[in-house]
C-alpha cells in the first residue's frame, strides 16, 4: 500500500514539475489535437480553393498561419502572467490597439462580403473584431479585479464592464449579431465568477437587452432607408439588386478587392432572423442563392451519418461556400460523422473544464478571471459556430476556434492559449510559499484581491 502511495505521489510531483516548466499538459494536448484536426479538415474542405489556387497552396497558406500562431504561443507562454509589462500589454495595450483598429476600419477598412471588416498590415489581412473578443476578456478582468469589495464588485466596476461591452459591440455589430451575443455571454460568465450578485446580473441582462434593442432599432432605420432607395430606383426604372444577388456571403469571395462597394447588410441580417424563427431547420426547401449555405451545410451533416465518409471524401465541400471557415464543422461531421463531431464538442468542453480547475488554484482575482474568460471565449465561439452550422442559430459568420481557416482568428486563439498556459505555469508553484510571495510582489497592490470563487458567500448572492 505504501509503495502504491509513493508511486502516486511521485507521479503527482512529476506532473507538477512539468506544469511549472511548460504549462498544463492537458491544455497542450487539447491544443495539438485541434491543430491536427485543423490541418486535416481544412484541406478536406478546400475543394473550391484548390480549383483556383492549386492543390497545395491552400494548405500551405493555412499551415503558415498555424506556424506563425505556434511561434506566438511558444514565446508568450513563457512569460509569467504577473509580469507588469505583459499585464499592461494584454489589458490596457490590447484595449487601446483594438479600439483604434475598429475605428480605423470603419473609415478606411477593406470591404469584404459587402462590409468593412479588415485592413492590411504587411500584406496580411487583419480583422479587429477577432481582437475585440480577447480585449473584452482582459479589460473586464482588469476592471473586476480593481473594483472588488467585501461583498462582490462595486457598482462602478459593474457599469464599467457594461460600457466596455457596449463600445466593442457597437463597432463589431456589422460583422454579425453573434458577435454581440458572444461578447455579452463572455462578460456575464466573467461577472458571475467575479462575484457580482444575481440581482445585479438581472440588471445587467436588462442593460444588454437595451443595448441589443438599440442596435436593432438602428438597423431598422437603415432597413427603411434601403427600402426607400429600392422604391425610388424602381420608380426611375432602374434595376434593383436583390439581397441574394449582392449580399449573400456564399457567393462573395473572401478575396474581394478593397475598392468594392460597401453594402447595407441590415436587411439581410434581420431577414435571416425572421426566416430562422419561422422555419423548421430540418424541413427541405428549394435551394437558391439565399439559403445555399444552410441547405448544403445540413446536407453535408446528413451525408456524414454516424461514422462519416472519411477524410478527403467530402461531397459538399465543393458546393458549400466558405466550407473551410464558417462551415468547417459541417465538413467535420461529413468526414467523421456524429462520432467525430461529438469528439470535437468534447475537446472544447474539456478545455473549459481544465480552465476551471486552473482557476480554482489561483489565489488572486485577476488570473482567475483571465483564465475563465479566455476559456469561455474559445468555448462559446466554438458553440456559436456549431449552433449556426446545425441550424440552432441563424446564419452568421463565426469561425471554429483554431480549426477554421483564417489569419487573425488563428493568431488570436494561439495568443489566448498562450495566456492560459502562462497562468497555469505560474499558479503551479503557488504551493511553494516563496513563489506565492513572489506573485504578490510582482502584482500591483490594487490587483491582489483574493479569488472570489474561493471566498464566495452564498447568503449574499441575491443581494
Amino acid at each position: 500500500m505504501a509503495n502504491k502511495m509513493d508511486k502516486i505521489n511521485d507521479k503527482a510531483n512529476r506532473y507538477e514539475e512539468m506544469t511549472r516548466k511548460y504549462g498544463d499538459p492537458w491544455i497542450w494536448g487539447i491544443y495539438f489535437m485541434l491543430v491536427l484536426i485543423s490541418i486535416v479538415e481544412t484541406y478536406s474542405a478546400s475543394s473550391r480553393e484548390v480549383a483556383t489556387m492549386g492543390v497545395y497552396m491552400p494548405i500551405v497558406k493555412h499551415c503558415f498561419f498555424l506556424l506563425l500562431g505556434g511561434i506566438v504561443l511558444f514565446f508568450v507562454h513563457k512569460i509569467p502572467y504577473n509580469n507588469k509589462a505583459f499585464l499592461f500589454g494584454i489589458t490596457v495595450g490590447l484595449f487601446v490597439i483594438t479600439l483604434a483598429s475598429l475605428v480605423y476600419v470603419q473609415f478606411f477598412g477593406e470591404i469584404l462580403n459587402g462590409a468593412r471588416r479588415s485592413f492590411r498590415l504587411f500584406g496580411i489581412s487583419i480583422q479587429p473584431s477577432e481582437f475585440a473578443k480577447l480585449a473584452v476578456v482582459t479589460s473586464l478582468s482588469l476592471i473586476l479585479s480593481r473594483t472588488q469589495k467585501q461583498n462582490g464588485v462595486s457598482n462602478i466596476g459593474m457599469w464599467g464592464c457594461v460600457a466596455v461591452v457596449g463600445v466593442f459591440s457597437l463597432f463589431t455589430f456589422k460583422s454579425g449579431l453573434t458577435n454581440f451575443l458572444l461578447l455579452a455571454g463572455i462578460s456575464l460568465i466573467m461577472m458571475v465568477v467575479g462575484g457580482i450578485s444575481f440581482k445585479k446580473i438581472g440588471i445587467l441582462l436588462l442593460a444588454f437587452s437595451i443595448l441589443g434593442g438599440g442596435f436593432k432599432y438602428i438597423n431598422h432605420i437603415n432597413e427603411q432607408k434601403e427600402e426607400n432607395i429600392q422604391l425610388a430606383a424602381k420608380q426611375n426604372g432602374e434595376r434593383v439588386i436583390n439581397e441574394g444577388e449582392a449580399t449573400e456571403d456564399a457567393y462573395l469571395s473572401a478575396e474581394q478587392p478593397a475598392k468594392s462597394k460597401e453594402i447595407d447588410r441590415s436587411n439581410l441580417r434581420w431577414k435571416r432572423l425572421r426566416d430562422w424563427w419561422n422555419n423548421d431547420s430540418l424541413v427541405y426547401r428549394r435551394i437558391d442563392d439565399k439559403n445555399a449555405q444552410e441547405m448544403f451545410s445540413r446536407m453535408a451533416q446528413a451525408h456524414g451519418g454516424v461514422t462519416g465518409v472519411f477524410f478527403g471524401n467530402s461531397r459538399e465541400s465543393s458546393r458549400l461556400p466558405l466550407a473551410f471557415s464558417d462551415y468547417i464543422f459541417s465538413i467535420i461531421v461529413e468526414d467523421t460523422g456524429l462520432i467525430g463531431g461529438t469528439c470535437v464538442v468534447l475537446l472544447y468542453l474539456f478545455l473549459l473544464a481544465r480552465a476551471a480547475m486552473i482557476a480554482r488554484r489561483c489565489r488572486r482575482t485577476l488570473p482567475t478571471l483571465i483564465v475563465i474568460g479566455t476559456a469561455s471565449m474559445i468555448t462559446l465561439q466554438a458553440f456559436f459556430h456549431m449552433a449556426i452550422n446545425t441550424g440552432v442559430f441563424p446564419v452568421s459568420g463565426q469561425p471554429l476556434p483554431l480549426i477554421s481557416k483564417g489569419g487573425t482568428s488563428i493568431i488570436i486563439i494561439n495568443f489566448a492559449f498562450a495566456i492560459l498556459l502562462s497562468i497555469s505555469r505560474t499558479v503551479a508553484g503557488l504551493t511553494d510559499k516563496q513563489n506565492a510571495n513572489q506573485e504578490d510582489q510582482d502584482l500591483p497592490e490594487n490587483l491582489r484581491a483574493e479569488n472570489p470563487s474561493l471566498l464566495i458567500n452564498y447568503t449574499n448572492v441575491w443581494k
